[in-house]
């Protein structure tokens, strides 16, 4: 008794090779130990669903310069057909290119085992049975590294890592083809699933994908979790891409990309997003296209993002609603949150201020998102984005941001709430940025309208928007309002605390709205005026208590604003 209690102490590592087998046994099962050493087992029905196939006992070599994708194949094919269980990786460096991922299999990847993707475009094929038409979000190509379409129970798990050389697959200049062979959208996926159900990636690297790192498409029941990201080799490196998919969680994951973070697109619903950290030169969380619902965001750091953390992009047609994003950490980004819906933006070569007509159907919506403690920084000054071996470049509009709801047409945009809301800008902000009032009458990137007016808040033809307990400061000087309301309705604000400038026009300025209540503001430095009202449209704005002593005057009313419109309590 007390001989084996002591044993279960010792880590397997320092047992015997006597003393080391019983204990895989009692891992694997004794058909599974007999598996992994590359043995056969002479009943196939004790081995049902629970073999392990280790990809060494089918050819595979493992040196990183041989061809093992065929081994890798029978591996999977096998274990497949013995109605499931785990594909082992071990140690060493397996060359493949495309391999196809089967019902009931684990991929394992054994801590010093790596999945090398070749470097040769002839390597990979595409994968006909999904689609590139019909659909905007399918056109992104289908070549893929390890791919799926229509399978169940699928895992990959490490603690290895997964490495697609995606450097190969970059031009190295305009008009020359990839040292691959292939680029564009021939450029394979790490991993690309297809209506697929019951689908698990946990613990391991991915690594510098020649395209999306994981890109999982119409499928169900998908858990991320334990994985490190790094992807800034080529264009369009997204981190995770996930196309009209359901029940969905990815937790306690590390990505660093060159494009998305984590791009939703399509109709993606019941979604959590928990305990994870990203960084990337475009966005973290980006919607755009098809009715996206349900989803959770929390516990997250946002950590130099250039491109704008929170994303929403919605033609007509498009919805977003019931979706929450809380606890987050914004560390040196650029945005930091859009929500955009209306008319498409003008065709690439069109002016940039060409309204395109609406699209037929319903009017694009977003409604019900709430947006809660979030602290950070905003900056007017994105470096070089870390570990990327391209220039970075940036547009006007993305070094003067802001927080921007934009909406357009006859889109609907509708109780939005922001709770607990501290970030401090870099400033910088004109004269003549602060100058613009008529924006052009667009919707697309966060930047398309271009250097925003306000440097904190902007909304456009909102309603039933909510914010409460907002500290808006600047690092440098800033010329522009905090937060400016243009055309909106039913606003409620309460606790708000900003950063004026005396030289500035105003602090906050309103533009035909109505039935606006600012409660409890409070001027954090000296200001011209504290609030501008504007247009004869404006109607039912009232400011009760708060501190604005700072402020020269409290209240300017211009372009048609009658005193009528406005009530300060105390006057």
């Amino acid at each position: 008794m007390h001989e084996n209690r002591d044993r279960e102490d010792v880590p397997a590592h320092l047992l015997s090779r006597r003393q080391t087998l019983p204990v895989l046994a009692g891992i694997l099962g004794v058909t599974g130990l007999r598996a992994a050493r590359g043995e056969q087992t002479a009943d196939p029905e004790l081995n049902a669903g629970a073999g392990v196939f280790n990809i060494r006992a089918y050819g595979a070599a493992g040196n990183g310069e041989t061809l093992d994708t065929a081994a890798l194949q029978k591996a999977i094919d096998a274990c497949a057909a013995a109605g499931g269980g785990t594909v082992l990786v071990p140690a060493g460096t397996f060359l493949i290119g495309s391999v196809e991922l089967k019902s009931n299999v684990r991929l394992w990847i054994a801590a010093d085992g790596r999945l090398l993707g070749s470097a040769r475009g002839a390597d990979y094929h595409p994968v006909n049975a999904i689609p590139l038409s019909g659909d905007s979000t399918l056109e992104d190509g289908n070549w893929a590294l390890l791919y799926a379409v229509n399978r169940r129970n699928i895992a990959i798990e490490g603690p290895g890592t997964i490495d697609g050389q995606g450097i190969r697959f970059h031009s190295p200049a305009r008009g020359l083809p990839p040292p691959s062979g292939i680029g564009g959208s021939r450029r394979p996926y790490l991993l690309l699933l297809y209506r697929c159900v019951n689908l698990r990636v946990r613990d391991i690297d991915l690594l510098d994908s020649a395209y999306h790192s994981v890109r999982i498409i119409q499928s169900h029941r998908v858990s991320m979790e334990g994985i490190y990201i790094h992807n800034r080799v080529n264009q369009n490196n997204d981190g995770f891409h996930f196309i009209s998919c359901e029940f969905v969680t990815v937790s306690n994951c590390t990505v660093l990309s060159q494009d998305d973070a984590c791009a939703l697109f399509g109709s993606c619903r019941v979604v959590t997003i928990t305990n994870c950290s990203f960084s990337t030169r475009w966005s973290c969380f980006r919607f755009g296209g098809g009715v996206a619902r349900d989803i959770a965001v929390s516990n997250c750091i946002l950590h130099q993002v250039f491109g704008c953390p929170i994303k929403f992009h919605g033609a007509p047609g498009s919805r977003f609603e019931n979706m929450s994003f809380s606890n987050l950490i914004l560390d040196e980004v650029t945005g930091p949150i859009s929500i955009s819906i209306g008319p498409r933006p003008p065709e690439s070569g069109s002016s940039p201020v060409e309204a395109v007509p609406a699209e037929p159907g319903e009017p694009a919506v977003a409604r019900n998102i709430s947006f809660s403690n979030i602290h950070g920084t905003v900056t007017t000054n994105p470096p070089q984005l870390p570990g990327y071996p391209f220039p970075s470049s940036y547009r006007p509009g993305e070094l003067h941001s802001c927080i921007a709801l934009n909406c357009v047409g006859d889109a609907i945009l509708e109780k939005i709430s922001f709770e607990n809301i501290h970030l401090t800008f870099g400033g910088g902000g004109t004269a003549e940025d602060a100058a613009r009032r008529h924006l052009p009458d667009i919707v697309g990137e966060y930047f398309a309208l271009g250097p925003m007016p306000a440097y904190g808040f902007y909304a456009r033809n909102a309603r039933a928007l909510t914010l409460s307990n907002i500290r808006f400061e600047v690092a440098s000087p800033d010329l522009r309002p905090a937060l400016i309301l243009d055309r909106v309705r039913d606003v409620v604000v309460s606790g708000l605390s900003v950063e004026g400038n005396p030289d500035a026009e105003s602090a906050l300025r309103l533009i035909d709205a109505r039935q606006v209540l600012l409660t409890a503001p409070r001027l954090l430095g000296g200001a011209k005026t504290f609030l501008q009202v504007e247009g004869a449209s404006t109607d039912g704005i009232l400011v009760e208590g708060g501190d604005l002593t700072r402020a020269q005057q409290k209240l300017a009313l211009v372009n048609g604003a009658s005193a009528a419109s406005v009530r300060l309590y105390p006057g």
